[in-house]
């Protein structure tokens, strides 16, 4: 028995496959492009649709026997579509400034605080909702015409099965979607505007849609009862595939970007979560919660610094054949030891993410002098994203995290220094995790449990999850680190007036 996971992201879509002991056994991968000018940020959710079902075919030729496939994407991104599921415009991605007016004016009428008492999130234009209105106002034709409003989970899903439901996760990131009673907002699709009908019907994560149609196995050679399963947004599936499902562990996604995902095993202070801009969203386990702390810059920023930088560390590390990160981290250590660096990095170089979101924010490395190397800058670097995600941690903490661990996935993981200085920093043990990428694992999992192949997650994360090297807190190099954060803590509001933009 083969089991295959889909994650449809804003660059690409991957189709993974494992068999029932966990074992991974091939993927594929489609780009697609997205549109980014001043008119707006747009993407074509037919190439969507066509880069998923490439990938999907790709695979059941290598492995006919796939008897699940799960679907997990990244959120808000919706599309208004025909009764046939066809697009009727491009899509808008979360990015996109249009909607802002119509989301002020949710506000007004609801009041900021009231909205994300329901909805879990405090209202902002990244969200699907207020981009909904634009269309309706905008292109007022779409939406007569629209019999569907789908975000890219369902969109997918619908095409596969003919079955119109989106996980409750997912639904989280439209901005109008209940979360204590589990269903969409009539209070505030009433004051939207938006006819509730036209979108998919809100499911637990993890929720099968039934079986693939039979034309649809036939065109991508599935097996006619292949079964397509609603996983949940992306970062949500990334928590399961970390194993990650009570209060007592958090998630750390060491990717691109820096995003620690908590539980909640009831609602969390709604006030806390309010002033730090943290979203609360259903989670897989029944009355329990995540949340995403997150920094725009994580392994970006290491990548950034390399690339800039490090041209000469790249030709020495080839010629020792170690990674050029390898390098600097070993450079840093001989010439200072394994110590806090003295430079103060501020990696807003993408603007700031929880708890700011200020787009406007930027980069900032204080500290330089004529002794500074290379590898001092790719040390304050690493520092400088954990400081973020420690101003974070300190925030979740009042609102109600009570996490004794975290299970870091993606590449940063790998990083034997850097895990140890989160350790060492948040002052927390840090398990590795095999995986690079545990969303699709997450999607594997819930997709097994499904069909039958894993018991429950418990189970699920028996077969899936593995874990490598458990990094314990040094007290010592804690002290020494939390010194230098008092520092780095009032960075923000030192550097902020300086580099002008609005807020």
């Amino acid at each position: 028995m083969k089991i295959a996971g889909v994650d449809i992201g804003t660059t690409g879509c991957k189709c993974t496959v494992f068999d029932a002991a966990g074992k991974y056994l091939g993927r594929a991968y489609r780009e697609y492009p997205a549109n980014r000018n001043d008119n707006g940020h747009e993407i074509d959710a037919k190439l969507i649709l066509r880069a998923v079902f490439e990938t999907i075919a790709e695979m059941a030729k290598q492995f006919p026997d796939i008897a699940g496939i799960g679907v997990t994407s990244f959120g808000e991104t919706f599309v208004m579509t025909d009764e046939k599921g066809i697009p009727l415009h491009k899509a808008m991605l979360y990015t996109d400034p249009r909607g802002d007016k119509q989301n002020q004016s949710l506000v007004e009428a609801l009041g900021s605080r009231q909205m994300q008492k329901i909805t879990g999130v405090k209202p902002h234009v990244t969200y699907s909702l207020s981009k909904m209105m634009w269309v309706k106002e905008n292109m007022p034709e779409v939406y007569s015409r629209a019999a569907h409003i789908f975000l890219m989970e369902d969109f997918v899903v619908y095409h596969l099965t003919g079955v119109a439901q989106i996980d409750y996760s997912l639904a989280s990131r439209t901005q109008a979607f209940d979360i204590r009673n589990l269903c969409w907002s009539k209070v505030i699709f009433d004051q939207a505007k938006i006819d509730m009908s036209k979108m998919s019907k809100p499911v637990p994560t993890g929720t099968s849609a039934g079986a693939v149609t039979t034309e649809k196995a036939r065109e991508l050679g599935l097996k006619p009862d292949t079964i397509i399963v609603n996983v949940a947004h992306d970062q949500v599936a990334a928590a399961i595939g970390a194993g990650v499902f009570d209060g007592s562990v958090a998630a750390d996604g060491a990717g691109t970007v820096e995003c620690m995902v908590p539980v909640y095993d009831s609602l969390p202070d709604m006030d806390v979560m309010y002033e730090g801009n943290y979203a609360v969203v259903p989670y897989v386990v029944p009355g329990k919660y995540v949340t995403y702390a997150y920094s725009y810059t994580g392994g970006a920023l290491i990548q950034y610094c390399v690339d800039t930088l490090a041209d000469k560390e790249k030709k020495q590390a080839e010629a020792e054949q170690i990674s050029v990160y390898e390098l600097l981290e070993k450079q840093y250590i001989e010439a200072r030891g394994d110590v806090p660096g003295d430079l103060l990095v501020l990696p807003h170089f993408a603007g700031a993410a929880t708890p700011y979101m200020d787009a406007g924010s930027k980069g900032a490395i204080l500290g330089l002098t004529m002794d500074s190397k290379v590898f001092d800058i790719y040390r304050g670097c690493m520092e400088g994203v954990v400081y973020e995600m420690l101003v974070n941690f300190e925030r979740l903490i009042k609102s109600g995290v009570v996490c004794k661990r975290m299970a870091a996935t993606g590449g940063g993981a790998k990083s034997r220094t850097w895990m140890q200085m989160k350790a060492n920093i948040l002052n927390i043990p840090i398990t590795a995790l095999s995986t690079v990428d545990a969303g699709t694992v997450g999607a594997v999992m819930l997709t097994g449990i499904a069909i039958g192949a894993f018991h429950d997650l418990k189970d699920a994360a028996i077969h899936m999850v593995q874990e490598t090297i458990t990094y314990h807190p040094n007290e010592e190099m804690h002290e020494l680190y939390r010194g230098k954060f008092e520092r780095y803590a009032k960075l923000y509001d030192a550097v902020r007036p300086l580099v002008g933009g609005g807020v």
